[in-house]
């Protein structure tokens, strides 16, 4: 399928069209991760109302603080909040899209897909146990596969982030050194490494290191035309990062029982092991309603109108079951008459 060109989004993402009338300007900041797909988004929905969407691609760590401060009017998170955290904080919470993180290197000689990678083996390059591109334990995965003995250049994210998140909790899940000494979090102690700011950041690293390894949400991987590698995942297959694949890693989710779903590490044949949603934080009693309802119908017409977009992008849509859940759950916004402010 061809694909419309993509800038690489660099720092403060600004969605607007110059000289709109816009009724009501929504603001909203948070994860790099659905960058690509919201600033699409929010381009053809500026051309057909007139309302401005402006969102900031500045982590998922920052979109939390600033829509628990009140300071935009919608957060974007790649690490879901627990529902006992969203309520004391006043939040409701919904997924947009579903996508993947992927390993990405830049070695020379090494094609997209030609390596592959355990959990472990990725826990331990991240924690510093594996320094060369030659180790061992990296040749008996990929038998026949020229391996330079070259040192590896550990790329992470320097930013709070919900693509770290999705990372450190699969490294959790596969490698027991990596969960007894880092942990999962937006925001970690790295052992060892160079920080890049967002998924740009990262991506621009691996590009320009020798030797570099990182991880960028799936979006990224296409649009720089980076050189991913296999996964093996939870049945034991090496796996390839696409839509198909994050899908199949989605299909276990019991959307009606919480959103809070971590989709790292799932079952299935050919599940991606590093599969996250990506969701949207707005407060239950906004103090700005009328502008939480031109966001609320911004998002409706996502769900609508925006899965081609998100398809050609390499997301993978929410089913009609769950975009028809979350529609409910949006009556739980409420303006100051305690009226839901969803479809006004």
């Amino acid at each position: 399928m061809s694909r419309p060109h993509l800038p690489v989004l660099i720092g403060s993402l600004l969605i607007a069209a110059a000289g709109s009338a816009a009724a009501q300007d929504v603001t909203g900041a948070g994860a790099t991760f659905p960058a690509p797909v919201y600033a699409k988004w929010a381009d053809v929905y500026n051309k057909a109302t007139g309302v401005r969407v402006n969102y900031q691609s500045v982590g998922s760590g920052a979109g939390i603080k600033q829509v628990k401060a009140r300071t935009v009017n919608f957060g974007a998170t790649d690490m879901p909040l627990k529902d006992e955290e969203l309520e004391k904080e006043g939040l409701l919470q919904f997924p947009t899209v579903i996508g993947g993180v992927v390993p990405v290197v830049n070695v020379k000689g090494i094609q997209p897909g030609q390596l592959k990678l355990t959990g472990q083996v990725l826990g331990d390059i991240y924690l510093g146990k594996i320094k060369k591109w030659n180790d061992p334990a990296l040749a008996a995965l990929n038998p026949g596969v020229a391996l330079p003995e070259q040192a590896i250049a550990v790329v992470q994210r320097s930013d709070g982030s919900g693509t770290s998140f999705l990372f450190t909790n699969y490294l959790s899940k596969a490698n027991a050194q990596w969960q007894a000494q880092v942990g999962a979090s937006t925001s970690v102690k790295w052992p060892v490494g160079f920080g890049g700011k967002g998924n740009e950041g990262v991506a621009s690293y691996v590009q320009k290191l020798p030797g570099a390894i990182g991880y960028v949400e799936y979006a990224y991987v296409k649009q720089n035309k980076m050189t991913y590698t296999l996964l093996q995942n939870k049945a034991g297959h090496f796996v390839a990062p696409d839509d198909a694949n994050f899908k199949a890693a989605a299909a276990s989710a019991d959307w009606s029982r919480t959103f809070y779903q971590v989709l790292t590490d799932q079952p299935g044949k050919d599940a991606w092991p590093l599969t996250g949603a990506t969701y949207i934080l707005m407060p239950k009693s906004p103090e700005k309603p009328e502008v939480a309802a031109a966001a609320l119908k911004f998002f409706d017409w996502a769900y609508t109108s925006g899965d081609a977009t998100a398809a050609e992008l390499k997301y993978v849509v929410l089913p009609e079951t769950l975009k028809t859940l979350v529609r409910k759950r949006w009556a739980g916004i409420q303006g100051k008459d305690g009226k839901a402010l969803a479809f006004k």
